[in-house]
Formats: structure tokens, C-alpha cells, sequence
């Protein structure tokens, strides 16, 4: 048997990156409460800046030496390499919250006059800072909609006058909260088709809600992977974070922006999500077990209208169901459905939960309900709410880790309340 066999990530979770021998043989990372660190000489910290700062390339063998936590620090280098080993990424940067990380990507990518295409729908942040901030810089901004072709989004960009100042796609998939799938695969053509010998046009993949178990969107041409790492890779609903993971060249700008803007994460963010990242796969199969049991109940239930679940894809729903075969490794943890009737039964269901708690947020180990229609998607254009079925009567559950039992009886009877007096 060779000595040389490749770990799982999961695996890997307790160990890789990190060296107790230098922490005095702690066996799990301390947290490095820092702002700064020492310099052995004047020489290192030269040698150190150099390197941070671009203004030379890295020896063969130098490890970047730390400088500051704004720029570096033990618990956010050991948490962005292990993040890296889930999607097989070349390197990776972890932020103060998920939509720092977006924001981040957004500004370090596009310029004034430059055109940006995305996905409808997204996760309402995503939605207002694209609509309501990204303009404000003079950036042209223009969505599709899950259905329209590739050869329909390629018109719409050509019709759009801005076709030569694309520089930046961006899909959330499956989508906040209908899970709607995007084509990571054909996002990438476009892309492609786009690009010049001067420009290279640019995919960002939100993956919040199938990652980093449930999908991998580098394998199927993303350069960017995007995390609200609050969700299933902190789990425990006590951090906010995100993290962007791509190729070293284009992680290294994320980087450098990332040291201006001053919004990386801090050490005790990156030591709870070490923690939390050590029992991330076995969190998410439970997840993904329950998930199944409580969409089988909700679907055959006589209060329910319609349910958005991955697992309810078929062979009737064409595209989306090539799509999810060919991406999605699991039916993922989040289920919206669908009250016959409109706002007051959707409200008189949520009330009446129990177990499931009614907030915001989701992949924690516990159940969570929330009504986007007025809570997370708020912002959005009641038209286009309207038009992406995010309507008065939906209900979006994140499913946890209890028992599918307990979860159905709750959600059961509260199906109960429903019109009663």
C-alpha cells in the first residue's frame, strides 16, 4: 500500500495547514489575538514587505512572513488553505462577512463604463448593492433570468451597447430563494465568447447554498467561488464571514484590495471557522438527510401549492434537471414552498412554529423559516419579485441538523394553524 495516498478534505479538516510544534504543540490552532508581529531583523521585514507588496516575486521556498493582521494572520492563512481543499482552488481569502467578499470581487473587477451581467434571482444584499451602489460608480449592470438561453443572454448583451465593456458575470446557483439553477458550464461560454486577447471576462459563482460539499463550481470553469461562510461552513449561527476562492493570480487582487479596504476577517472569526470546518461534511449529510424527509412531507401535504426543492427536479423539467444532474451532488438543504392562500396564511404558518425558528440566515444546525417576499428579499422590485415567484405565499425553510421527525411534526402543525380559529 503506498505511503502516498490523497486525503479526503474531510480528513484533512483537523490537521492540514497547521503545525503544533510551532504553537508549543497545541493540538488544535490558538487564536493569534495580534494586530502586529515581531520582526527577527530589519532585513525579514524588508524582505517581507517586498513580497506582500508586490514589488518582488517570492523565492523559490520563501513562505510569506507576517506582517500585520490586516494584511496576514496564522488563523486566517490555516483556515484559507484548508477552505482551498473542498474545491481543489489554488488559493483562497476569508472576509469579515459574505457580502464583503462579493463586494470585494465587484469593485477589484469592474471600472466606470465597464458592464456587469448577472443572475435573477439573487440573495437580496447581492440584489440592492448591484441595483442601488454598483451604479453609483458608473457601472453598467444588466440580468438574465433562469430559462433564457445561451444564445438569448448573448443577443440581450450585444443588444445591450455594451457588449465590448463586459468584464464580469456573476450567478448565484441555485438561486436565494427559489433554488433555480444557473449553468455554471454555459456562464463560462459566454464569458468566453466575450473575451479578447486584451480582456479576459470573468465568472463569479455564489455557491452559498450547495457549498463547498454540495457543488463545485471551479470544476465546471468559475474563476471565482463565493461564500457567505456564515451559513453550512460556520454552521452554528455565531459568525459572520465570507470567504473567495480562485486561482493564486486573480486571489492575489482580492487580496490586495482586501488590505485596503481593511475588511478581512479577524483571528477569532477565522479560529471558530476552523472549528467549525472539522465537522462541516458530516453536518451537511444530516442536513441533506433531513432536507429529503421534510420536502417528502411537505410536497404530498393538502395545505402546500408548490414546492421549490432541488430534489423535486424530473426529467419533465428539461434544462433545470441536466443542469442540477451535471452541478449539484446532493438536493441540498433549503426548501421554499408555496401556502395555498396569500401573506396572512404564510404568516399564520410561520407564528405558529415551535421548533423551527422564524429568522434569517441559513445552513446552521438549526431550522430556520423566514418569509422573503418581506424579509430577506424585501428590497427587491415587487414586478420582478412578482415575476420570480417570490410571492406573499412563500416560505423558505433551511433545514438542520434534528431529528426529520420532530421537524415534520412542527412544521405539521403548523400546517394546522392555517385558517384556524
Amino acid at each position: 500500500m503506498s505511503n502516498n495516498r490523497k486525503m479526503k478534505p474531510e480528513s484533512l479538516m483537523m490537521s492540514y495547514g497547521y503545525k503544533p510544534e510551532l504553537s508549543e504543540g497545541a493540538i488544535k490552532c490558538p487564536i493569534f489575538q495580534t494586530s502586529t508581529f515581531v520582526f527577527k531583523s530589519a532585513e525579514e521585514g524588508k524582505a517581507f514587505f517586498e513580497v506582500a507588496y508586490g514589488l518582488r516575486a517570492q523565492n523559490k521556498g520563501e513562505e510569506s512572513g507576517l506582517i500585520y493582521s490586516r494584511i496576514n494572520n496564522p488563523d486566517l492563512e490555516i483556515l484559507e488553505a484548508r477552505l482551498t481543499l473542498w474545491e481543489e482552488a489554488e488559493d483562497c481569502a476569508v472576509f469579515e462577512s459574505g457580502m464583503s467578499a462579493i463586494t470585494t470581487v465587484l469593485l477589484e473587477f469592474l471600472k466606470p463604463g465597464d458592464l456587469l451581467l448577472f443572475s435573477s434571482p439573487l440573495y437580496g444584499g447581492s440584489d440592492h448593492f448591484i441595483k442601488k451602489i454598483l451604479i453609483k460608480f458608473n457601472i453598467h449592470v444588466l440580468d438574465f433570468k433562469v430559462g433564457q438561453s445561451k444564445d438569448e443572454i448573448l443577443k440581450m448583451v450585444n443588444a445591450s451597447g455594451f457588449a465590448d465593456k463586459l468584464a464580469l458575470i456573476f450567478i448565484e446557483t441555485p438561486a436565494n430563494p427559489t433554488n433555480d439553477l444557473i449553468d455554471i458550464q454555459a456562464s463560462k461560454e459566454i464569458a468566453k465568447h466575450f473575451s479578447s486577447n486584451e480582456k479576459e471576462v470573468y465568472l463569479a459563482v455564489d455557491n452559498t447554498y450547495l457549498g463547498p460539499i454540495w457543488q463545485h463550481p471551479m470544476k465546471h470553469g468559475a474563476d471565482f467561488v463565493l461564500y457567505s461562510a456564515t451559513k453550512y461552513i460556520g454552521g452554528h449561527s455565531d459568525v459572520i464571514a465570507g470567504a473567495c476562492l480562485g486561482s493564486k493570480e486573480l486571489i492575489k487582487r482580492v487580496k490586495g484590495l482586501r488590505t485596503f479596504l481593511g475588511n478581512m476577517a479577524s483571528p477569532n472569526t477565522g479560529w471558530l471557522l476552523l472549528r467549525s470546518m472539522e465537522t462541516l461534511k458530516v453536518r451537511m449529510d444530516a442536513i441533506a438527510y433531513n432536507a429529503n424527509k421534510v420536502a417528502e412531507f411537505i410536497n404530498n401535504h393538502p395545505k402546500v401549492e408548490k414546492v421549490y426543492f432541488l430534489g423535486n427536479l424530473s426529467e419533465k423539467d428539461g434544462e433545470q434537471f441536466a443542469v442540477k444532474k451535471r452541478q449539484c451532488l446532493t438536493n441540498g438543504g433549503m426548501i421554499s414552498f408555496d401556502v395555498k392562500g396569500s401573506e396572512k396564511e404564510a404568516f399564520q404558518f410561520l407564528n405558529a412554529l415551535k421548533l423551527i425558528k422564524l429568522a434569517v440566515s441559513l445552513g446552521g444546525t438549526e431550522s430556520l423559516a423566514e418569509h422573503p417576499a418581506t424579509i430577506t428579499h424585501a428590497d427587491v422590485d415587487n414586478e420582478l419579485k412578482q415575476e420570480l415567484s417570490i410571492t406573499e405565499k412563500m416560505i423558505r425553510l433551511s433545514v438542520g441538523v434534528e431529528n426529520h421527525e420532530d421537524l415534520i411534526f412542527d412544521i405539521s402543525q403548523a400546517f394546522d394553524k392555517i385558517g384556524a380559529k
